[in-house]
């Protein structure tokens, strides 16, 4: 019986393992089909990591964290979850795509999520070298250069205006005639002077050498196409919550999730059942930053130790 299962291995399930370990859990294991590390492990740059003063990628950046959380006793299984139940117990059975199974006394899903990409041509082929899924993250880069942001939901508009304050132009491609985020957002957007609305208009081809990004081709809708010069293009066209494990054979979710399938979580990181947490970009409202996934993780760690504790002792007293 393991004390703490964690499904997903980038920067909360990571930074939960190396907390609930060292914080005297006695078996903790993370799954990870792939190589852990999360999505950060794909970026070229990253600088806003606190104390890490030099620039580095995100696959060095995380180098280091397995072996951190492993030296203390979290062992690393390659096989994905295939679904998470709670007994009557009060224990959970995970069910592994390979066939195996595991019991636990406490889980952590940390499996995240990943952004829903608009489908045009260069866009995956110049991902992360000038497209961008992240303002936060990569915005800095093209201070007092023109960008565009393809989307017209809250995060899109939420996002430009972030950009609008770093970028000289942003220009913001929307399919529709009007935007979809609340008419306070949209009123802040069109205020700003250095902000251009291209409406009715589909990204059709992001245009680049091998040093990046060069430019954006746009269908208007009047079926004519227009070129914008910019080297930066972020696509916010939501996202893909990573929350199949939770996912019953009644076709309902174990615990509750928004409308968009992120688990809804307190400010412990606890769901609606009891030794089920949920940490990084899976839970909603998440920053979708790596230092705030590891905070994530930390606070689940914590929690579920005290869980464990609490479980244990009521167990012991009868």
């Amino acid at each position: 019986m393991l004390d703490f299962a964690i499904i997903g291995g980038g920067p909360a399930g990571l930074a939960a393992g190396l907390y609930a370990s060292r914080g005297g859990l006695k078996e903790v294991a993370m799954f990870e089909p792939g190589m852990p590390g999360g999505q950060i492990t794909q970026s070229s740059e990253i600088e806003n990591y606190p104390g890490q003063l030099e620039v580095v990628s995100g696959m060095d950046l995380m180098e280091s964290w397995l072996p951190q959380a492993t030296r203390f006793g979290m062992r690393h299984e390659m096989d994905e979850v295939a679904r998470i139940t709670r007994r009557e117990d009060g224990t959970f059975l995970l069910t592994m795509v390979s066939g195996k199974t595991h019991e636990a006394l406490s889980v952590l899903v940390a499996t995240g999520s990943v952004p829903k990409m608009a489908g045009f041509a260069g866009e995956k082929e110049f991902l992360g070298r000038g497209v961008s899924t992240c303002a936060t993250c990569d915005g800095f880069f093209y201070k007092g250069k023109e960008v565009a942001v393809i989307g017209g939901g809250d995060t899109a508009i939420e996002e430009a205006l972030y950009l609008a304050d770093l970028a000289s132009k942003v220009y913001v491609i929307h399919r529709r005639d009007a935007f979809r985020a609340p008419p306070a957002m949209v009123d802040r957007l069109k205020a700003r002077e250095n902000v251009e609305l291209v409406m009715e208009a589909k990204p059709a081809e992001v245009c680049g050498d091998q040093s990046g990004v060069t430019g954006l081709k746009v269908t208007l809708k009047d079926g004519s196409e227009r070129d914008l010069p910019v080297p930066g293009v972020f696509i916010f066209v939501g996202r893909i919550v990573r929350n199949n494990a939770l996912l019953q054979e009644g076709g309902h979710y174990l615990c509750e999730t928004t409308e968009w399938g992120e688990v809804k979580v307190d400010l412990r990181m606890h769901t609606d059942v009891a030794g089920l947490f949920a940490a990084g970009d899976v839970r909603e409202h998440a920053p979708k930053q790596v230092v705030c996934a590891a905070s994530d993780g930390v606070i689940a760690a914590l929690e579920a130790i005290a869980y464990i504790n609490e479980e244990k002792a009521k167990n012991e007293g009868n």
